[in-house]
């Protein structure tokens, strides 16, 4: 298996499911700093708004 292939298939960036489809408000809140979503309330699951999620991103992305 080559270097790119091995790496693409230990780094896998995709997201493990599609976030739900806001249909408006109310939003839940996220469970990091308690501000407003993009998921309904009735998600089931954790929440997290755009920012915390990036930042969570962030800090399980592969270091290469």
């Amino acid at each position: 298996m080559s270097d790119d292939r091995a790496m693409s298939a230990y780094c896998d960036t995709r997201t493990p499911h599609p976030a739900p489809e806001a249909g408006g408000p109310p939003f839940a809140e996220c469970v990091l700093c308690r501000e407003p979503t993009e998921y309904p309330e009735s998600y089931k699951g954790i929440t997290l708004c755009p920012v915390c999620e990036w930042q969570e991103a962030q800090r399980t992305a592969c270091s290469g």
